[in-house]
Parts: structure tokens; C-alpha cells; sequence
């Protein structure tokens, strides 16, 4: 049975290119055949601002919400986060959807898919990684940065990745396998 990677688009905003990149990464994900990938969008889970009475370590969640994330993170083996860079940051959203979980992240791997303008997203993603590590997941070094993603879609808005995203893709994707089998007996115990 194939690890599942949940891949989570990363911003809630109107108008956003994640579902772009993530539609592609899905698509990629399902030929390399390493992993069952699903899109996981944050904004379909409608989290407000983090809203539950109990800390989340408890795994007390009152909200339905809450509840439909939970049982998202906790079915997946590895992440791959499709974030922007908001104000040379990571998006509110991914900050918050993390927040709200604890023991469903726990010893699993995680990569990026980053977009932006000159940097590539790079910045948002080295900002969110003491965070991931902070609920005990592994972030990895094998990512795809996409710098001015706009020269990189098609006149329909569709990802046309360079050779430098495809080959970056295999080797996270790669990478990704290797940590989450790792892993996988912490997760069990």
C-alpha cells in the first residue's frame, strides 16, 4: 500500500495560483508512483483564526472543522505545503492550519512547493520550518521553488514547469519516500 501525501495548498485568498501548482504536483506525484497524493486545501476547511478551548495536544476538538482537519492530517504520511510568500512570510493560513493540530503532524516529513517573485516563495518556506519542527515534523531540504510564477503558466494559467521544477519534483518526491518509510515506525508506536 502507497504512502499517502497530502498536498496542502497553502493560501486561502482569492485569486490564488496554489491550486495551480498543486494540480500539477498531483499530477506529477501520481506518475512518479511513490505516494497516493490528494490535494488537501485549507481553504475548503474554513478555519477561522484558531478557535478551540482546548490546546491541541489534548486532542479535545469541540469544532467540526477542527474535527474534518484532524482526520485530513492524521490519513497522511508526508507533506508537500504549495505556499506563496506573503510580505516576505509565509502565509497566514498555513500558520494557523498548523496551530490548530499536534499529535496528527508528529513524525512525518514534509517538503514545499514555493512560488513567488524573485525569491521563490524561499522566504515563506524558511519561515514556516521552526514551526513544522515544532510539532515534530520533518522538514526536508529537496523542494520546488518557482521564481516569477506568472512567466511560468500558460496563457489558460496552466503550471508549464522548467526541466529545474520537473527534476526538483522527482527528487523531493524521492527524498519525501525515504523519510516517511523512516519514519513510519514512530509513527506506529
Amino acid at each position: 500500500m502507497k504512502h499517502r501525501l497530502a498536498i496542502i495548498i497553502g493560501s486561502t485568498r482569492p485569486g490564488r495560483a496554489g491550486p495551480v501548482f498543486a494540480e500539477w504536483l498531483e499530477a506529477f506525484a501520481r506518475q512518479h508512483d511513490k505516494f497516493e497524493p490528494v490535494v488537501t486545501d485549507i481553504a475548503a476547511f474554513d478555519l477561522p483564526l484558531l478557535d478551540e478551548p482546548h490546546h491541541p495536544r489534548l486532542g479535545k476538538y469541540e469544532k467540526e472543522h477542527t474535527r474534518a482537519w484532524s482526520k485530513a492530517i492524521d490519513a497522511a504520511d508526508a507533506f508537500v505545503f504549495v505556499t506563496p510568500e506573503y510580505n516576505y512570510y509565509a502565509a497566514p493560513a498555513i500558520v494557523n492550519a498548523v496551530d490548530y493540530l499536534s499529535r496528527e503532524w508528529q513524525y512525518k516529513p514534509a517538503s514545499f512547493l514555493s512560488y513567488g517573485g524573485v525569491s521563490g516563495g524561499l522566504r515563506s518556506v524558511q519561515a514556516v520550518k521552526p514551526l513544522l519542527t515544532t510539532v515534530k515534523i520533518m522538514p526536508i531540504p529537496e523542494a520546488v521553488a518557482v521564481p516569477a510564477y506568472q512567466k511560468s503558466l500558460d496563457e489558460d494559467g496552466v503550471f508549464q514547469p522548467s526541466e529545474h521544477a520537473v527534476s526538483g519534483a522527482g527528487a523531493m518526491l524521492d527524498e519525501l519516500h525515504r523519510w516517511s518509510l523512516a519514519l513510519k515506525p514512530m509513527r506506529a508506536g
